[in-house]
This record gives structure tokens, sequence and C-alpha cells, in this order.
């Protein structure tokens, strides 16, 4: 059983989603929260698999909460998937950086929302396809990283290198394991070793460190 939290400061979304959720086999609403404050709290109570969080709410805004839940030892292991109506460039780097697993804008159909739930819990990083193309354009953006990678990927393989690039490249575990010719578990036990080795959260968060590194350079 997928446990899932909403956190949201509108009442009927809380509520739409709620039955969403738990209209569906195998998922669960363990708690509902109005804002950060809250969002934090349950986190640490009920230690939900994913978190369903709106960045803009009161007393605390859903950056910060999922800063707090994901920087903690004790919720380390909650997913946290951001939902707004605001898909600007800035909240989305801002709210991968604070540990979240994905980000959807609310008007992503019913069916992928769910989905996506399944995704996040899983492990995996999920963004939506506009998302990912403004993510790149902010890393564009952003000063030249050195000419080589930095020491964050000392430890890495050469192996592990070209598959690091091909996730920030937005392919799947069978999409990299065609392209390097190895086996789909061949490629699992990459990501497994990079997740370790970067003590990243997830492929989202693989993502980043990828561009950031120098590693990979996004284009034009």
């Amino acid at each position: 059983m997928t446990r899932v939290l909403i956190a949201d400061d509108q009442a009927l979304l809380r509520g739409s989603f709620r039955v969403l959720v738990d209209s569906v086999p195998g998922l669960t609403v363990v708690g509902e929260a109005a804002n950060g404050v809250e969002a934090v709290k349950l986190a640490r109570s009920e230690r939900p698999d994913v978190v369903l969080m709106d960045i803009r709410m009161p007393e605390m805004d859903g950056l910060e909460a999922t800063r707090l839940i994901c920087g903690n030892p004790e919720t380390a292991e909650v997913k946290v998937l951001i939902l707004t109506t605001f898909d600007l460039d800035a909240y989305v780097y801002s709210a991968l950086r604070a540990g979240a697993s994905g980000f959807l804008l609310k008007d992503t159909p019913p069916a992928d929302l769910l989905s996506a739930i399944g995704v996040i819990a899983e492990g995996d990083g999920l963004l939506a396809p506009s998302i990912t193309r403004r993510l790149i354009a902010e890393f564009s953006r952003r000063p030249e990283p050195a000419s080589s990678p930095t020491p964050a990927l000392d430890g890495v393989t050469s192996r592990e290198r070209d598959v690091l690039e091909l996730v920030a490249k937005g392919m799947s575990n069978s999409e990299i394991a065609e392209s390097l010719h190895v086996s789909l578990a061949t490629v699992k036990t990459h990501v497994g070793h990079l997740l370790t080795k970067l003590t990243s959260r997830d492929r989202a968060q693989l993502v980043i460190v990828a561009y950031e590194s120098g590693l990979v350079r996004p284009r034009g």
C-alpha cells in the first residue's frame, strides 16, 4: 500500500485529490495539510511514501516544507511530488534542489497524476515534458561549469558516467541498456551505484548532478 499525504491550502483541491487517490487500489491518503508547517508535522508523524505538495501555501511554502522533509533523516525516505499551477523556472529548479522527486502541473490528467505517484514511490524522478524543457533552459542560463567534471564525480567509473549522461538526457533504463548494449539488470546496478555514490535520492537528482558537474551541457 502506497501511503500519500496531500498538502494544499485549498480545501476543495485537497478533497478532490483525496477522492482520486483513495479510489485506486494500492493507494491511500494518510493525511491532509493546509500549509507547509502542517505538511512537515504530518510527514514526521505519518511517514507517508509520497507527499503531493503545493508550492504557494500560507505560513510556510511548499519549497521550504520540501527542504525540511527531505533534509531531515527522520523523513529522508519520504518522496515529494510538487503539484502547482505555476511552472516558473525558478520554482522547478528550487524544488528539485530542495529534494523533490518530481514536478507536475495541476492541470495534469488524473491518470497521469496517479501514474506519477507510483513512479515517485518506486524511487524514480519524474518531470512533466514541459517542465523538463524549462529545467534544461534554466541550466543553459547559468554560468558555464568547469571544463572537466567536478570532484563530485571522482568516484564514478567511466561506465557509470556513460549511464549518468544518458539518464540526464531523459533515457529510461531500457533505452540506456539498448544504447550501451548491456542488460537491463546491468543498467539498474549502475544507476543504483550512482544514487549511492552521488548521495542522490532519485533520477531527478542525478540529472541535476550531471548538469552541475559539467558532465552534460544543455544544447543551444
